[in-house]
Parts: C-alpha cells; sequence; structure tokens
C-alpha cells in the first residue's frame, strides 16, 4: 500500500467516524429531550439544537421523525432485553431463569427509575409497522421467548401466546420496578420474593 492509499484510507475512516459520532449526538440529544419534555412538543429544530447539528443534518441519518423515534424506541428496548435477560443461561431450570430476569429488573431500578420511568414516555413512539420490525424486536427477547416456549411444550406454562404471558409475569415486574423506583411502592426481599411467585402463580398451569 502506497502513502497516498494509506492516507486515503486514514481519511475514509476519519470520515465515518465523524458521521457515525453526528448520528450518536441525534440519537441521544432526542432521548434527552424525551425524558425531559415528553413526546409532546418534540420537533426536529429542537432535537437538532439540542445535538449542536444543523437541522438539515438530521435528515441525512433519518428519512423522517417517525423514522428517528422507531430507532430511539428499538435502542431502549435492547437496553432492557439486554439487562433483563443478563446471566441467563438455556441450561437453568425455568424457575431459576424466571427469578434472575425478575431480579434483573431491579437492576434498572437502580439507576433511580431513569430508564423505566423514561418508558412511559417511550411507549407513545411509533410501534413496528412490519413484520420484520416485529421479528427484530423479539429477536431481542431471546432468552424470554426460549423460556417461554419450553414451559409450554412441557405442560409447566398456560398455553397462551408469549406476549400474554410476558404481560402476565415480566411485565408486571417492570412495573413494580418502576414504582419501587419512584418511591410509590416499598419492597423489601421477602415482598420482592412474594411478589415473584405471585406472578409466577399467574402463568403456570395449575
Amino acid at each position: 500500500m502506497n502513502v497516498h492509499s494509506l492516507l486515503g484510507d486514514m481519511m475514509s475512516n476519519q470520515a465515518l467516524n465523524t458521521e457515525q459520532d453526528k448520528r450518536e449526538k441525534i440519537l441521544k440529544a432526542t432521548e434527552s429531550l424525551l425524558a425531559k419534555e415528553g413526546f409532546q412538543g418534540l420537533s426536529m429544530h429542537k432535537i437538532a439544537k439540542h445535538a449542536g447539528v444543523a437541522a438539515g443534518t438530521i435528515y441525512r441519518y433519518f428519512d423522517d421523525k417517525e423514522h428517528l423515534l422507531k430507532e430511539i424506541r428499538f435502542r431502549v428496548t435492547q437496553r432492557i432485553a439486554t439487562t433483563l435477560q443478563a446471566n441467563v443461561d438455556d441450561a437453568m431450570p425455568i424457575r431459576q431463569r424466571y427469578r434472575v430476569m425478575w431480579l434483573n429488573l431491579w437492576n434498572l431500578a437502580r439507576d433511580g427509575g431513569r430508564v423505566l420511568s423514561n418508558r412511559v414516555q417511550y411507549d407513545s413512539l411509533p410501534i413496528p409497522s412490519t413484520e420484520k420490525e416485529w421479528e427484530l424486536e423479539r429477536e431481542l427477547f431471546a432468552k424470554v421467548e426460549q423460556m417461554f416456549r419450553e414451559g409450554k411444550q412441557s405442560g409447566l406454562f398456560k398455553p397462551l401466546d408469549n406476549r400474554i404471558l410476558f404481560g402476565l409475569s415480566l411485565q408486571v415486574g417492570v412495573t413494580l420496578a418502576r414504582k419501587h423506583a419512584l418511591g410509590v411502592i416499598h419492597f423489601d426481599d421477602d415482598t420482592l420474593d412474594a411478589a415473584i411467585d405471585a406472578s409466577w402463580d399467574a402463568i403456570i398451569q395449575h
């Protein structure tokens, strides 16, 4: 490789990093504004000002505001999925996996409830509009899907759609963890164990 081609590669990589930095700034600015001010009144002009870029720059990375907000929703969902499934192994007994997932939700509450409380704002964001987008979100929760699938196949869980099982169990944990983080409800260890057991009872066959 000669000097000119080497310099060209370095400049190309530098330009790519700059573009990625700008995109990341836009995404972070949007998340910050959503958390502080909510969905109403959110404008591309306000996002650009908060990110320190020209308004037209946003359209180099996102088709429109809906495209940008869908990306935000996916990022937040990805963070929740990563935390929820941390230290979960498909070789674990189902009950153990379930408990680990529930306790992982409390890791989200330890940051002062930022992610969970902000999730109220994200509930207003555009939902996936194509099967491909839904599939991408489902793939984020692969270990949850696997747990529910195994539980139904073995006759342990009620034969309900996985989304319903999630709503009756782990989604309850998200709601309670959010309230715990905001100081609405206080959980000690015994109360937390009782809540986990109660949500487990809601989805198993009796």
